[in-house]
């Protein structure tokens, strides 16, 4: 009774561990566009965050399926297909996360090149002044 009990068991788990695929959907958004989606989706969720107000007015959703032509239907199932694939799914999420780091660095290097050109710029308005 015990030995077909644990057998039982474990022939339940091994089947309930299956890798169960999601089917393909037949208007599958390619991954380098879903790439792009997930990242529009982060950055406008990040301004969200940020700006209450600017929250408020962005549907980002409907931005992101006007910009690339889909639907929420094709968005979930493309996402739910994605998803199923969990390492294929961290990668493109990690590229999502090298993009945001990259666009971050960029900016950092522009403000922090203006805010140099803004001390100069003051440093000489106070020569002139003492000059006077």
């Amino acid at each position: 009774m015990k030995i077909s009990t644990c057998l039982f068991g474990l022939l339940f788990l091994l089947i309930s561990c299956q890798d169960a695929m999601v089917k393909k959907p037949d208007n599958l958004i390619d991954e380098a566009k879903m790439i792009d989606i997930i990242y529009d989706l982060a950055l406008i969720e990040g301004i969200k965050s940020q700006d209450y107000l600017a929250g408020q007015s962005i549907k980002s959703n409907e931005y992101v399926y006007k910009k690339y032509k889909i639907d929420s239907t094709q968005f979930a199932k493309s996402t739910q297909y994605y998803a199923s694939d969990v390492p294929k799914y961290k990668q493109m999420y990690t590229e999502v996360g090298k993009r945001i780091d990259d666009k971050k660095a960029k900016i950092d290097t522009l403000i922090s090149k203006k805010g140099k050109q803004l001390l100069l710029k003051n440093k000489e308005a106070s020569k002139l002044e003492t000059a006077k």
